[in-house]
This record gives structure tokens, C-alpha cells and sequence, in this order.
């Protein structure tokens, strides 16, 4: 498993590492981090050398003279370290690692914004740059750390800090891999696994920077005109340094990107088209004594199969629905059959999934059936206890409700959906596994067969009946996240990352996607506007579109000619903007105003 986890992220660092997201950076690495660390003497150390030379015809003075000489000579050689490439792509793999993954853990605890680190690793590279070009300014940055003996924390013996740096402030093309990682790191859920495809993921990304580094020594050494101009070398490594921190500020890396076709597309789409990534990115599908027997489940099948007993409920942080409140164990319901539901509150499809549920849970709790509500948050709001059974009273759920925060049920259960449900018969084993929407007549009828195998002559109600709205695959737009680290459907023509303050509407937009315009604040979960009347027009195919948001404000939107309006507050919900009878392609305009969230769109 952690063999084609590295084998997994390294590749798909490497695919990332030789993409247009690296230019950037890359004459930084050549000279700062390549022709810096080139063992050349200067012409100053030649004279000092010659110096030497005549000093020995001298006397012995002479000759003590010529070996002070000589330690100048060796000292000017060996001020920068030959280690320089390797310490600062070490900085950047460490940084970007630990940044990635719980970067944002980091600064949600410490109530920071998310772009602190971004901005920090900007300071960094200023100072750095000063140093370079004014070396009088190296010597104040060292005095802090005088007390540290050996002390490489200069601009030239000190690479690791430089990498440090870059590791912040370097933003590579999105991917399956680095998706994987963003959700893992956003959500908590670092493992062993995660860590693996993390630094496997940076050490890919890094190895083309460091060749780059290593070709910018070795030109160094070998072209006369490096030889005879170390100090310009210096002087250009700080100058190109305060250029990539200007860029990184006013977000210039982005539009030389939009420029320069991503000529690593087609690989990455093969890359992460692959089943074998797909289920390896699944990290959450870790195998164990309890879970290893539902894969013998065939998913979404008509039939009661045996697929082992089932899988602990663990790591609640709090139930609901319950008496008193107190936790239920699957241990207490034997003689029962068992409705495990995974679910949540805003996930449209979980809207359209929860209704039959409920329904069951109606008609057949009289007769045996015990239904369970574990709820798996996507969204950080829906980790918010008082959100949740807001959510699932306005669903009319009365049924047992487990906040599965920490996604522990979800990883013991090796769930990949919402919703997906788990048909548990009374002796405790998983005999049908239902995952996404549909299917309900199905699923109705195997619920019955189990209860009456449970109690033989039982007679039960009329089925529920209820009608199936679940579309039909390929025939709506897929559910449309707006947060960075889950973003799909963005026909823009910007770069979509938290760098980029401001965007505009292409002159053509694809269908089944979304567009920005106005100056807005990308997060990893959400997208809010900074200035005014910032939109968001979609392409669409449904014949329901609904969005979910939060903040306080009201959001206008336009479609067919016709404007509506939309008062959005308190905790973050799902809004509906249209709706028809049957699927249509259309055009809608957002208008969100300050104080207001996005989060996504989901179709019906």
C-alpha cells in the first residue's frame, strides 16, 4: 500500500514539477540556488593567490604572510557551500510539505488567515534578496542568530532557509494527488498514508528544480563569464529574488502561466484517469479486520449478498435522536435490522436520498427496522453540531444521528460516497451496499425480505412507494465545488487559486461550467467577494440548480431575462435559485454581495 502510495504521489510530482507552474521559480533555483554554490575563485581570490605566491620567494615573515594569504584564498573559494542546491530543494520539500498538509489546520487553530504563510515566505525572500544584492544588510539579518555556533543562516552558506521560503510560497498545478492531499490535510485526516504520498509528491515536484539547480553550478564552473563574475552572480540571484516576491504579490506567476499552454495536460489527465490512482488516492479506504469483508458486497446490487459483520461505529463526537443523547452500538441492535446511512445535510444528494430514508424509517420501525444517520461533514460548517440537527430537522429526521467529524465511521466503513447506505441484517452482517442516489424500490424490497427473515409471518406496512427524482447520469451538470482544494466545472481564464485577487468573464464560456467576475477571496472551502457586485455566471444543464451559502446579505441572480433575489443568513444552507419541470441548458448570473459565502452549486 505505502509502496504505490510513494510510487503514486512521486509520479504525479513529477508530471507537476515538469508543468508551466515551475517557470516562475526557476531562474531563483538557476542562480540563487545553482550558480551561487559554483566553487569558482574570482578575480580577487587570483590576485590574493598570486599575492601568495610572492610572498613565499620572501622571507620568513614573508611566509607567514603567504599562509594568511592562502586561508583568505581558501576562505573566498569555500564561502559557499557545494551543499546549496540540495539545501534549499531540501527547504522546499520539507516547507511545502508541512504547509500542504496541515497548513491549514495550523492557522485554524491559530485563528490566522490562510494566506499568512504565502506572505510570510514573501517577506523571507525579501530579506534574502536584500542580503544578496547589499551585503552589509546579510551581516544584520545574521546578528539574531550570533549565538548559534557555525551559524548558515547567510545568503550564501544557507540554502535551507531560501528553500523555506519557496516551499511557502510555491503553488504547483493542481492534480488528483494534490487534491488528495489538500481534502486529507483540510479535513484532519493525516495518516501514515497521507504523510507518504505528501513528501513523495514534494520529493517529484523537487527533482526537476534541483536538476535545474545543479545544470546552474554546473554552467557556473564551466563558462568563463560566471568565473570572472561571482559577485554579478550574487547581485543577480538577489535581484531576481525581489522580482519573484514582487510577482508572487501582485500575482504576475499566474498570468505568465494563463500564457504558456500546459503542455503536461494530456499526461496528467491519463495519469489521473488510471483506477488504479483513483483507488489509491481513496485514503480513507484503509483495510482492516472489521472492514476487509465489504468488498464482497457488489455495489448498487438487487440481491442480499454476505459481505462479514459489520463495521464498528467509532469516533462519534456527538449523537443526537438518541435517549438521553447517549451513543448506540451496533452490538445492541442484534435481532434488528440495521439501516446505516451515510450522509450530509447539504449535499443534494443526500437531499434527494434522505427523503427515502426517512420514509422507511416511518413505516418500518414498528416492524424491526433501525435506521442510523451517520453524518460525514464535506464542508468544514457542517462539522458545526447545532448546523447539523438544524439540518436534519428541516429533513424531518427523528432517526439516531452520529456526528462523524473526525470521518472515522466513514474510514472504518472504507466509504467513498455520499450517500451511501449499508443494509445490516439482524445477526450484525452487511448483506447490500448502496452507494450514490438511487436504486430505492431495490433497496425497499431487500429491507423487507431481511425483516421478515427476522420475524417470519411478520406482516408489514405498504411499501412507502415514494417517487425517485434521482437524474439520470450525464443529464445534469456535475455538483460544482467552488473552494480550491475540491474546485471543478471553472471555465475562467485565470488561474483559480487563492493568489488571484480579481477575475473577469471569458469571452466564451464551456458548458457545464462556472465563471468569476469581480475582485473575490479564494479559500480552500469557500469563495467570498471582496469589492463590490462580484458575480459568478454559470452554464448549466438541470432542472434544478440550488446553491449552497452562507453570511448575511441578499444575492441577486438572472436567468432568462429575469432577475430574482435571494436574503441569505445564519449558518451555511442550500438555496434553490431554479426550477422546471424538466432538464434544460441555461445561463444564470450571480450577484453575491459582501458578507456572503459560496460554497457550491449541486443540480436536480
Amino acid at each position: 500500500m505505502y509502496l504505490t502510495l510513494a510510487l503514486i504521489g512521486f509520479l504525479g510530482g513529477l508530471i507537476t514539477g515538469i508543468s508551466p507552474c515551475i517557470l516562475p521559480v526557476l531562474p531563483v533555483i538557476f542562480f540563487s540556488g545553482g550558480a551561487q554554490s559554483a566553487r569558482q575563485k574570482t578575480e580577487e581570490t587570483d590576485q590574493a593567490a598570486q599575492t601568495a605566491q610572492a610572498a613565499q620567494t620572501g622571507s620568513s615573515s614573508g611566509t607567514t604572510q603567504a599562509v594568511l594569504t592562502e586561508e583568505k584564498v581558501k576562505e573566498k573559494v569555500q564561502t559557499v557551500s557545494r551543499w546549496r542546491p540540495y539545501q534549499v530543494i531540501l527547504g522546499l520539500v520539507v516547507s511545502f510539505s508541512v504547509f500542504t498538509l496541515a497548513g491549514s489546520l495550523i492557522l485554524a487553530l491559530l485563528h490566522l488567515p490562510q494566506d499568512v504563510l504565502r506572505y510570510a515566505g514573501i517577506v523571507v525572500l525579501v530579506l534574502i534578496g536584500v542580503g544578496l544584492i547589499v551585503p552589509k544588510f546579510e551581516e544584520y539579518l545574521e546578528k539574531p542568530f550570533s549565538w548559534i555556533p557555525q551559524r548558515n543562516v547567510g545568503t550564501e552558506r544557507g540554502g535551507f532557509v531560501l528553500g523555506i521560503a519557496l516551499g511557502a510560497v510555491y503553488v504547483p498545478c493542481a492534480g488528483p494527488v494534490l487534491a488528495a492531499i489538500t481534502v486529507a490535510g483540510s479535513t484532519g485526516r493525516i495518516g501514515p498514508e497521507t504523510i507518504v504520498l505528501t513528501l513523495t509528491f514534494a520529493i517529484g515536484a523537487a527533482i526537476p528544480l534541483l536538476i535545474f539547480a545543479l545544470a546552474g553550478r554546473r554552467v557556473a564552473e564551466r563558462v568563463k563569464s560566471f568565473r570572472k563574475h561571482q559577485k554579478g552572480i550574487r547581485l543577480t540571484g538577489g535581484v531576481l529574488m525581489l522580482a519573484l516576491a514582487v510577482g508572487l504579490l501582485f500575482n504576475l506567476p499566474q498570468a505568465l502561466q494563463r500564457l504558456i499552454p500546459d503542455y503536461t495536460s494530456a499526461l496528467q489527465d491519463q495519469f489521473s484517469n488510471s483506477d488504479q490512482v483513483s483507488q489509491a488516492l481513496n485514503l480513507g479506504g484503509i483495510v482492516n479486520d472489521q472492514n476487509k469483508n465489504l468488498s464482497k458486497c457488489t455495489n448498487n446490487s438487487d440481491q442480499l449478498q454476505s459481505c462479514g459483520i459489520a463495521p464498528d461505529i467509532t469516533g462519534i463526537q456527538q449523537w443526537f435522536n438518541t435517549p438521553g443523547d447517549k451513543p448506540i452500538a451496533l452490538s445492541q441492535l442484534k435481532g434488528k435490522v440495521v439501516l446505516v446511512d451515510f450522509w450530509a445535510y447539504s449535499c443534494i444528494n443526500c437531499q434527494r436520498s434522505v427523503p427515502h430514508v426517512v420514509a422507511w424509517d416511518k413505516a418500518y420501525r414498528d416492524a424491526g427496522l433501525d435506521v442510523i444517520g451517520i453524518h460525514s461533514p464535506e464542508y468544514a460548517f457542517e462539522k458545526v453540531p447545532a448546523n447539523v440537527e438544524s439540518g436534519a430537522k428541516s429533513f424531518g429526521i427523528t432517526y439516531p444521528v452520529a456526528i462523524d467529524n473526525n470521518l472515522s465511521t466513514w474510514t472504518n466503513y472504507r466509504n467513498r460516497y455520499w450517500p451511501a447506505h449499508y443494509l445490516i441484517d439482524a445477526k450484525g452482517v452487511v448483506r447490500n451496499v448502496q452507494f450514490g442516489e438511487g436504486n430505492y424500490a431495490s433497496t425497499e424490497k431487500l429491507i423487507r425480505q431481511l425483516l421478515q427473515d427476522a420475524k417470519p409471518g411478520e406482516t408489514l406496512p405498504a411499501a412507502t412507494e415514494l417517487k425517485d427524482t434521482t437524474p439520470v447520469a450525464g443529464s445534469t451538470t456535475p455538483e460544482t465545488y467552488l473552494g480550491t482544494t475540491k474546485v471543478v466545472n471553472f471555465g475562467g481564464d485565470e488561474k483559480y487559486s487563492s493568489g488571484t485577487p480579481s477575475f473577469s468573464f471569458p469571452a466564451k464560456q464551456r458548458s457545464n461550467s462556472f465563471a468569476l467576475d469581480g475582485a473575490w477571496s479564494l479559500n480552500t472551502q469557500f469563495v467570498e467577494p471582496t469589492g463590490q457586485d462580484a458575480r459568478i455566471r454559470l452554464n448549466y444543464k438541470a432542472s434544478e440548480v440550488r446553491m449552497v451559502l452562507s453570511g448575511s446579505g441578499t444575492v441577486s441572480y438572472t436567468a432568462d431575462g429575469v432577475t430574482k433575489t435571494i436574503d441569505v443568513s445564519g449558518t451555511p444552507d442550500s438555496y434553490r435559485l431554479l426550477k422546471s419541470a424538466t432538464a434544460k441548458s441555461g445561463n444564470v448570473i450571480v450577484t453575491i454581495p459582501k458578507g456572503v459565502s459560496a460554497y457550491s452549486f449541486t443540480f436536480g
